[in-house]
């Protein structure tokens, strides 16, 4: 008597070899339902494949420190350098020597459904996850560019136990522990993108509650970014505090509405 189309699907799950007998059995069913769920497990074999590919190969760098005798590694990251409102997020996040996150990419890479389900297996498995936070109002004062190291610092420091070493995405900062800056990090190193999905979720979540706060800019579709609907609603509607009144187009809104060209 021939397998169900369900019993053969559920026992295509618990196996990982083609060469077994019961795959080769399966193999010689004629249906052609029972051939679409071979291919299916072939493509999912082969995606695993190169998922593990790719893990190594975003490894190499903390392998490396592992076999030097380093411990904790953390990766760190930012994001949000960009947007006319907001923060800046970093994330710093210290992964176990072991781990194996199937999937894991720089955050600009993936859906933001990827990123969300990603960002529950980070927080679920790794040794410890800092946040650091620079305001906008902190980047008038500073810079964006000293303020992302600000945001930097603050997340590294949360970290219990503190890294014995970091790396981070094309950035170098003044702290005292060892460090590598690895240009397109998130893309390189499986601790900073990590750290990428970190802070991108968590900014998200706060720009999409700003949303909330200020229905009028939506912040929630295109958190705090430049867009077109984000600069008319800054014409008509002015700034919060949350706007950086030191880039450009808020600083010439600001300036026009003065002259009373708005």
């Amino acid at each position: 008597m021939k397998r169900t189309i369900k019993e053969i699907e559920s026992l295509l799950q618990t196996l990982t070899d083609e060469h077994h007998p019961l795959f080769q059995e399966l193999c010689h069913d004629e249906r052609k339902s029972v051939q679409k769920l071979i291919a299916c497990w072939y493509k999912q074999k082969e995606s695993a494949a190169q998922a593990k590919q790719q893990w190594d190969q975003m490894s190499r760098h903390e392998q490396q420190l592992y076999n030097n005798g380093v411990h904790y590694i953390a990766g760190v990251d930012e994001v949000g350098r960009g947007p006319l409102a907001g923060p800046v997020v970093a994330a710093a996040v210290i992964l176990p020597k072991d781990v194996y996150i199937p999937g894991l990419n720089d955050s600009k890479k993936l859906s933001e459904a990827k990123r969300e389900r990603l960002f529950d297996t980070i927080q679920s498995c790794a040794v410890s996850i800092g946040i650091g936070v620079a305001t906008a109002a902190e980047i008038d004062e500073v810079n964006i560019y000293e303020a992302t190291k600000i945001a930097m610092i603050r997340a590294i420091q949360q970290l219990t136990p503190q890294p014995d070493y970091v790396l981070i995405d094309a950035m170098k900062l003044p702290i005292d522990i060892p460090q590598q800056s690895l240009i397109k990090g998130d893309a390189n190193s499986v601790s900073i993108a990590a750290s990428s999905i970190i802070a991108k979720v968590t900014r998200d979540r706060f720009m999409k509650r700003l949303g909330m706060q200020y229905p009028q800019y939506g912040f929630e579709k295109h958190m705090g970014y430049g867009t077109e609907y984000h600069l008319q609603a800054i014409r008509t509607y002015g700034i919060t505090n949350e706007h950086r009144r030191s880039f450009a187009p808020v600083k010439e809104v600001l300036q026009q509405k003065r002259e009373g060209e708005i």
